[in-house]
Parts: C-alpha cells; sequence; structure tokens
C-alpha cells in the first residue's frame, strides 16, 4: 500500500490488468474484475467524487448512492404508480459499453479543478478494457466517427457505476427542469416516467432520445413501452402494481438454480452452514420487498441441505 500510496503521490500510477468474465443474468453481460490494489484506488477515487457530485444530483436518481438503492427506487416507483395513471419506461440500449470516453471526461472536468485527480479520472478511463461492439451513428458524424471515438467502460468497478450514474444526470435536469416530468425515477439506465396523459409521454420520449443523441445514447426501442399504472410495470427484478408487487419468475428462476449450486457445494463440504445462509438470506432480503410470503415459503421448503 505504501507503493502505491507513493505512485498516486507521484503521479506513475499505472492500472493492471482486468480479469474478465462472462455472466448470464437476464441477459449476457462481461463482468471485469480489477486487481485488488485497483479496487483500493477506485474506492479513494470515489469517496472524492461523490461528495463533490452529490449534490448536483437530483433526488430521484436511485444507484450508487448513500442512503438510496434498489428498494428505495421500488418504493418511489410504488408511490408514483398510486399518483399518476400511465408510466414510460425505457432503458439504454447497451449503456456501459456505449458512454463515450470524450464526453465523460467532459462532465467531470466541468467540476474538478484538481489536476491530480483530473489525470487520475482520465487514466482510469482510457484503461477501460474492449466491451460489447456498439457501432451506432448520430447527426453530423462521418462514415469513421463510430470507430474513432474511445467508448465503454467496465462493469464491476465502483469508478464505473458512479460514472454510469453521472453520465445521465444531465437527462435528468432536462426530464425534471426542462419536460416538467412530475414523477421521474432513474436507477442506472432504468428510467420510469409517470403522467396522467399518455400521448404526452411518447412525446416526452421523443424529447428524451434527441437528449440522448447529444450524449451518443440510444434507447432500447423495443423496451421501450407506455402503460396504464395498473397493468404493473417491471422495474429492478419485481413486477409493480400501485398496490403490490410480484417477484419477475426470471428471479425466482435464478434463485432455484442458486440453491441447487449450493446444495452441491454443500453436499462435497465445498461450502458451510454460514454460506448457505449469507446466500440465501441474501436473496430473501430483496424477496421480502415484494408479496413474496407464499412464494418464498414454497421455494425454502423444497431445499434441503446435507452433507454426503
Amino acid at each position: 500500500m505504501l507503493r502505491l500510496q507513493k505512485e498516486l503521490s507521484e503521479g506513475s500510477y499505472q492500472p493492471g490488468p482486468y480479469r474478465t468474465f462472462e455472466v448470464h443474468d437476464t441477459k449476457p453481460r462481461i463482468i471485469s474484475a480489477a486487481p485488488y490494489p485497483d479496487r483500493v484506488v477506485h474506492h479513494a477515487l470515489c469517496n472524492v467524487l461523490e461528495p463533490i457530485f452529490e449534490k448536483t444530483f437530483i433526488f430521484d436518481t436511485y444507484a450508487c448512492r448513500v442512503g438510496k438503492g434498489t428498494h428505495r427506487a421500488l418504493d418511489r416507483f410504488t408511490e408514483y404508480a398510486r399518483r399518476y395513471r400511465f408510466v414510460l419506461q425505457c432503458d439504454v440500449q447497451k449503456y456501459f459499453p456505449s458512454i463515450d470516453h470524450d464526453i465523460l471526461y467532459a462532465m467531470l472536468c466541468r467540476k474538478l479543478k484538481d489536476e491530480k485527480v483530473l489525470a487520475l479520472t482520465r487514466r482510469i478511463i482510457a484503461h477501460s478494457n474492449p466491451q460489447q461492439p456498439v457501432l451506432q451513428y448520430f447527426p453530423g458524424d462521418n462514415l469513421f466517427t463510430p470507430h474513432e471515438r474511445r467508448r465503454g467502460i467496465p462493469i464491476g468497478n465502483l469508478t464505473s457505476q458512479f460514472f454510469a450514474n453521472l453520465y445521465l444526470d444531465g437527462l435528468d435536469h432536462f426530464a425534471k427542469e426542462s419536460l416538467k416530468c412530475p414523477g421521474y425515477v432513474r436507477y442506472c439506465d432504468d428510467i420510469a416516467v409517470f403522467y396522467d396523459d399518455k400521448s404526452r409521454l411518447w412525446e416526452i420520449k421523443r424529447e428524451m432520445d434527441n437528449y440522448l443523441a447529444s450524449l451518443r445514447l440510444r434507447f432500447h426501442e423495443r423496451k421501450c413501452t407506455v402503460a396504464p399504472v395498473q397493468c404493473g410495470g417491471d422495474f429492478l427484478g419485481f413486477r409493480v402494481f400501485p398496490d403490490h408487487r410480484r417477484l419477475r419468475r426470471s428471479n425466482a428462476d435464478r434463485f432455484i438454480a442458486r440453491a441447487k449450486r449450493l446444495q452441491r457445494q454443500y453436499a462435497i463440504a465445498k461450502i458451510g452452514v454460514t454460506d448457505v445462509k449469507q446466500s440465501v438470506g441474501s436473496w430473501i432480503a430483496h424477496a421480502s420487498h415484494g408479496d413474496t410470503y407464499r412464494l418464498r415459503s414454497s421455494l425454502l421448503s423444497e431445499r434441503v441441505f446435507q452433507r454426503g
């Protein structure tokens, strides 16, 4: 750690290589694990950046913020679903792989004045490993523009989570201050806008399309919907209705697969009781934010952990 401190002080620090692996959640994702010293740097940098930018974020953005998180976002979604008739839901197409390095760095430069901090953030962004290929053209591009611009930040870094939240901060303010969206919730690139007028929501979506183009991003068109809140909205692993929440089937299926894997590992003494309790307990804590008592009881009654 003393060596790392010296490198950071002198400006000679260089990030190490990532270890990458693919996970299959709702869709395949490439996860990048940085070396331990780099993770220390990422946490230290976020401790500097977060207080500076936190005051600029709107109330209703919930990713990578102290006192926010998925469950607070779910509560806010439910609150708005009880107040408005319709909801527009959108997410950004290939969000992490599409984040433009120059645009992100320019956002950081507007607030940061310390040259060493700026140099460190620039180095971390530039060190991003290759992500899923994205080829998109925007107004003003020539044939080579998408190939010339560096884009994509690794899923797995704490800094990436912070940068991903910051990158859409301008869209948040545009939606709240220019478009006057009364009900608006964002968690990373999952966005929900509530209103009593269905046609107005489609107008808002078109305006946000134009704003996203300035960030070299696009919504995933097949996932952009406007629907009555009474039909429920898919948000952060739940189907959310004004008066109740259901856990999405895919989430329960993933828990069943995880539980079977834990049973196999426990049977051959690869893991202990504490590991099982922690893994199962985390899922119970998440699922309990929906109306899932019967589901939890059913799934857990089928799980027996024994040696041999």
